[in-house]
């Protein structure tokens, strides 16, 4: 049996409505975002834009919100739940 413990971490942050940011910050974010993976979206004729496009709908379709974490004092892009 093991004395270690666990530690369970929540997250503190806030939801921030993607409609309140500023267009350009909104787009460079979700453009982050699509390319944390290093993925070359050509290669799967998918454009970056079209990557773009996808996020911005599931944003309005309220399938993915922006989160500004507290700890980190960054924003993301997380899915709903």
């Amino acid at each position: 049996m093991s004395d270690k413990k666990t530690t369970v971490q929540h997250e503190e942050g806030l939801d921030i409505p993607y409609d309140q940011l500023d267009p350009a910050t909104l787009r460079r974010m979700i453009q982050e975002f699509v390319s944390r993976d290093g993925a070359d979206w050509g290669d799967t004729g998918c454009s970056l834009e079209d990557k773009v496009e996808q996020v911005l709908q599931q944003l309005r379709n309220n399938k993915v919100k922006v989160v500004f974490d507290l700890r980190s004092q960054t924003a993301n892009l997380v899915a709903c739940r």
